[in-house]
């Protein structure tokens, strides 16, 4: 369905009530499952077209998606039907990415740790696979395969400095990935890498991603777009065809606005590189949280609700377990928190300072300080915006705490929800086979046979 179609008149906040109503009318978050993640598959939908719309003049591009910012197969297969691929960091995401559909061509292995043993099954599937150093050239040197299909490249570091979010920041001077361009030298044996090599025919950067400016982002595409100007003109023809520029737009967690947007993030490039879109390179892009971000949100039920040297608490079953980010970074990665009834409707009453916390056993775990909501509950819901990226997806299992179903949903036209199921919600015995129960008397046993020689 085409979200287009059926312009929904109702606000953000609307749609998310209406949504979390439907949700506990079907027990799919309640006194059973105290916690779960919703995706909004029109707004995923729309998200796609937008960032399709904005590289609509570009010849020749790849958008992958980056599956860390949602390991789910049913949210790679929807990407892969609305013509994305996938960028994949380990073996466990290159098989999600294989078994949502995601065809070899379309994914790209990035990683800067990759074994000889993942580099030989990328090169035997003919994925396409970036070196992060020379080192690993190398590596690809002995394990490359006569007529391999995987387009090859390497990873550059622009060093172009950080943002705002260190952590986030991919092209600082010390950064661990890529090739440090700015280095004594690096420059010069990273050009006759790609003299060396013939089939070595892609550049890569990525400069970060929460926290860094357009400005910032463009500046160092721009760069490597410099750079492959330069490797093509020393070995006299064009070798390198193609140019993965990342991803990273950042995402406004401040409100319901999507901004930047794609083709705010075009335009920045074509004001640093303004020959980069004119076909002579095939691009690649391999964005994540700017898809998903905004299409999801983590419903939750307040079990207590107290107070502690005169401040109220209320303590719900999300915490640093789906809100990892959130809880120990707050000032990097603050969310917006909705407080509804039992019922999922919008709470009632004046405002009052509260903590929001979470369920985890340590006193960090809070996922909102001194916010002003309604008085919470017992049985009550809190709602945690825009974590339709990484956050419900990629759980933290403290405490042993079960991962959170996960569903996705769509409104049609009369305002009905429709859920479709895309991650069950973690039973006790599935924690308890994960935590070796299967190799429970194995250690006894060993203690007793050494006890004996």
């Amino acid at each position: 369905m085409d979200p287009a179609a059926f312009p929904d008149p109702r606000t953000a906040d609307e749609r998310v009530a209406a949504v979390l109503r439907h949700a506990v009318d079907r027990k799919l978050v309640g006194t059973e499952q105290p916690v779960a993640g919703f995706l909004d598959t029109d707004g995923i939908r729309a998200s796609v077209a937008a960032l399709h719309a904005a590289f609509a003049g570009v010849p020749d591009v790849l958008h992958t998606f980056a599956v860390k910012a949602s390991s789910l197969v049913p949210v790679l297969r929807l990407l892969a039907d609305l013509g994305m691929g996938c960028e994949v960091a380990s073996p466990g995401e290159l098989r999600l990415a294989l078994d949502a559909g995601c065809a070899p061509d379309r994914i790209v292995l990035d990683s800067p740790a990759k074994t000889r043993e993942e580099i030989a099954e990328a090169l035997a599937l003919g994925v396409a696979l970036n070196a992060d150093n020379l080192d690993e050239l190398e590596r690809v040197d002995a394990l490359r395969p006569p007529g391999s299909a995987s387009v090859l490249g390497l990873r550059v570091n622009p060093q172009v400095g950080s943002g705002a979010i260190g952590a986030m920041s991919t092209a600082t001077a010390t950064s661990k990935f890529g090739v440090a361009l700015r280095d004594a030298g690096a420059r010069e044996r990273v050009v006759r890498a790609f003299a060396e090599r013939p089939w070595l025919t892609r550049l890569h950067a990525h400069v970060g991603s929460q926290g860094c400016p357009l400005e910032l982002i463009a500046e160092g595409i721009a760069e490597t777009h410099r750079l492959a100007e330069e490797i093509n003109a020393t070995v006299g023809r064009q070798q390198i065809t193609s140019l993965d520029i990342g991803g990273g737009l950042p995402v406004n967690f401040a409100d319901d606005t999507v901004r930047p947007t794609y083709e705010d993030y075009t335009r920045a490039l074509r004001a640093a590189a303004p020959s980069l879109f004119d076909g002579r390179y095939g691009l690649v892009t391999e964005f994540g949280r700017s898809l998903l971000a905004k299409n999801g949100f983590i419903a939750a039920r307040v079990e207590y609700a107290k107070e502690a040297g005169g401040r109220r608490i209320a303590v719900t079953h999300a915490g640093a377990q789906t809100a990892t980010r959130t809880v120990l970074m707050p000032g990097a990665w603050p969310l917006r928190v909705g407080a509804f009834d039992a019922q999922g409707h919008p709470k009632d009453g004046a405002p009052v300072a509260q903590d929001v916390a979470g369920p985890c056993c340590f006193a960090g775990d809070v996922v909102a300080e001194d916010r002003a909501l309604p008085p919470l509950a017992e049985g009550d819901f809190v709602v945690l915006r825009d974590t339709g990226a990484y956050y419900f997806s990629t759980p933290w299992a403290y405490n042993s705490l079960p991962r959170p179903g996960v569903h996705g949903y769509a409104t049609d036209a009369a305002g009905d929800v429709r859920f479709a199921p895309v991650r069950d919600a973690q039973t006790l015995d599935e924690i308890a086979a994960e935590s070796g129960t299967r190799h429970a008397d194995r250690l006894t046993t060993l203690s007793a046979t050494c006890a004996t020689r």
